[in-house]
């Protein structure tokens, strides 16, 4: 064996118990699980777990590192939290297909998401080629999702509108052409623009692309405020009359008006199932949600992009307006809830000169500089160029754990790298279920909650040899003290690194050997199953 790794305690991913055993690698896969008493292995090297858990390497449901990954080769957000593969191109907004008029827009609208990536070179267009990039060597493995509001945007542009048949075929081409090279689905985020401007019959059609493919819908629906529930139906009945997989996007239910209605989400969830529906979820185990400023604003303020979003905010009439809606009527934007200022907390911006803003909600800033919440607000959309990213503090613990039990969910951290005090789910979210819920509040046994973070996923994603420690199975695997695991991050503290996974391995190579990261640059693009 190139690596015989001896004595740790096997959690395979099943649900099932664990047991100790050594796990022999070769070539990047697992070859050999030997249990005590079954002829030793001999190896190359031998790592001593000493009783460490031995599990596959997580999956990240929802990451927001499509850039990330190319920028920063350390990447030590995820690779540290056990993190072996992420999926990208989410909320329906990034990088491919693209062309130059569309690359340029969805730079600009996604800056707070990700940067405004101008130290990329921008070398693909199409999925494809994005997928060949990410094959050149990146930390960690990678997915990707056929985002639909960049294929709106290419097709039809920023206008709330209908697509015509001729825009909606081209839209249809653009999403099988991203499955074709490799893409697992489509993704879409219909708060966002110009993504939310899609009725459901568009979307359908879409969907029954992918469905032709063997992917999945993931979409981030219309609501996760009031209509909350509806919001979720009308994706469920979506992707029924599409014949397509579902996989349901941070699946909370936030605000007032949703406070412990979780099992209400459940049992709509449990119906569709039990009538054959191929549903899944992800979730994050923090209650507050992250986003960008400008996400907030109502979709009619969003139509015809950034550059048409600042010339409203500039002009005092369409800006009040847009102040009516955010705080009287309910945004859409804000979930058709009224937005509290004090709930939205600046975590980073892209002009270093408004950083005094970062670290307080607005209704905090108004106070200190003696005006409103809104002038606040949109100061930083106009000065900031759309830019600033915001902690939403509208969730719910009681529906956080409720939705965690499903039989169906898995785990993403929706992580957005951006800003100087992003949300702590970045660095946290793997070693937070592990320690937190799993070992300290004891919400699901170790065994099951590894299941929901391994397994599942990668049922999900139909890939064969992922998500199971299992002889033939590639080697990405994770060690990990149950005693000890726990996110080092903090609402405080957001980059601290997570505690008690001393080794992650890729391809059977460490990317974390000794609780420090390693120069392997194993991760490559993992793509759809044919």
């Amino acid at each position: 064996m190139d690596l015989v790794i001896r004595d740790a305690r096997v959690i395979d991913g099943s649900g099932g118990p664990s047991c100790r055993a050594d796990v022999g690698i070769q070539g990047g896969r697992i070859a050999a699980i030997r249990r005590r008493g079954e002829p030793k292995l001999s190896g190359v090297r031998t790592l001593d777990a000493g009783g460490l858990a031995l599990a596959p390497g997580f999956i990240d449901m929802h990451a927001h590192s499509d850039l990330a990954l190319l920028r920063d080769p350390d990447h030590s957000a995820k690779a540290a939290q056990g993190v072996t593969l992420e999926v990208l191109g989410q909320d329906g907004l990034s990088y491919a297909p693209v062309d130059d008029r569309t690359l340029a827009e969805v730079r600009r609208a996604i800056t707070g998401w990700n940067g405004d990536g101008g130290d990329i070179d921008f070398d693909w267009r199409s999925v494809g080629g994005y997928l060949d990039r990410l094959d050149r060597g990146i930390a960690v493995n990678a997915a990707y999702l056929v985002p639909q509001g960049t294929v709106r945007m290419y097709a039809v542009g920023w206008e709330d509108r209908p697509a015509t048949p001729q825009e909606l075929d081209r839209m249809r081409e653009l999403v099988a052409e991203g499955l074709e090279q490799g893409a697992v689905g489509m993704s879409s985020g219909l708060t966002y623009t110009p993504g939310m401007y899609a009725p459901d019959a568009e979307l359908a059609e879409l969907c029954k692309v992918v469905a032709r493919y063997g992917g999945y819908y993931c979409p981030h629906h219309r609501s996760y405020g009031a209509g909350a529930l509806e919001a979720y139906a009308e994706m469920v009945a979506l992707a029924r009359e599409a014949g397509c997989a579902l996989h349901l996007a941070h699946a909370t239910m936030n605000f007032g008006v949703n406070e412990g209605r979780a099992p209400e989400l459940l049992a709509l969830l449990d119906e569709a199932l039990a009538a054959g529906a191929d549903i899944s979820l992800d979730t994050y185990p923090y209650t507050p949600g992250c986003t960008t400023l400008v996400a907030m604003l109502p979709g009619w303020a969003n139509a015809g992009g950034p550059a048409a979003v600042l010339e409203r905010l500039r002009d005092d009439a369409t800006a009040e307006r847009i102040r009516h809606h955010l705080e009287v009527v309910g945004s859409d934007g804000c979930h058709g809830v009224p937005i509290e200022w004090d709930t939205v907390e600046i975590s980073g911006v892209s002009d270093s000169g408004l950083a005094s803003y970062v670290g307080r909600t607005v209704a905090e800033s108004a106070q200190l500089r003696g005006e409103s919440a809104w002038a606040v607000a949109r100061r930083l959309l106009v000065e900031d160029g759309l830019g600033s990213t915001i902690l939403q503090h509208v969730g719910h613990e009681s529906n956080v754990r409720e939705i965690m039990r499903h039989r169906v969910h898995t785990g993403g951290s929706d992580g957005i790298l951006q800003g100087e005090k992003p949300h702590p789910r970045a660095y946290g979210t793997f070693p937070h279920y592990l320690g937190h819920y799993a070992r300290d509040l004891r919400v699901l046994p170790l065994e099951e909650m590894v299941a929901h973070l391994t397994s599942r996923p990668a049922a999900r994603l139909r890939l064969p040899d992922r998500g199971l420690v299992r002889e033939g199975y590639r080697a990405d695997v994770v060690l990990f003290d149950p005693d000890t695991v726990a996110a080092g991050s903090s609402f405080e503290h957001p980059r601290a690194l997570p505690l008690g996974i001393p080794y992650v391995l890729i391809d059977g190579r460490f990317v974390i050997e000794d609780g420090r990261r390693t120069d392997v640059l194993a991760g490559r693009a993992v793509r759809r199953a044919r």
